[in-house]
């Protein structure tokens, strides 16, 4: 006869399922977002200061930035998962 469910075992699966969710959740937003807020925040200073080249400026550092917190995001899900 097998041993029956563990309640506590199963809500704790089904945590750890949604926090891995949402961990790829985020890796997939995070670089369109940060390019869309560095393009956004350039184009905005563009406008302010009457010039033409800082929401170029900005696209890149917003492509930087997301790149940047990508692969930080990436590592640790990858740790997390190793240290399991």
């Amino acid at each position: 006869m097998p041993p029956p469910d563990n309640p506590q075992s199963n809500r704790k699966t089904a945590l750890r399922e949604l926090v891995q969710a949402e961990t790829i959740l985020q890796i997939a937003l995070v670089l369109p977002l940060a390019t869309i807020i560095g393009w956004a925040i350039g184009d905005f200073l563009d406008h302010k200061l009457h010039q033409s080249w800082i929401a170029m400026l900005g696209l890149a550092f917003g492509i930087a930035a997301g790149f940047i917190q990508v692969i930080r995001m990436a590592n640790l899900a990858n740790r997390s998962n190793d240290a399991k």
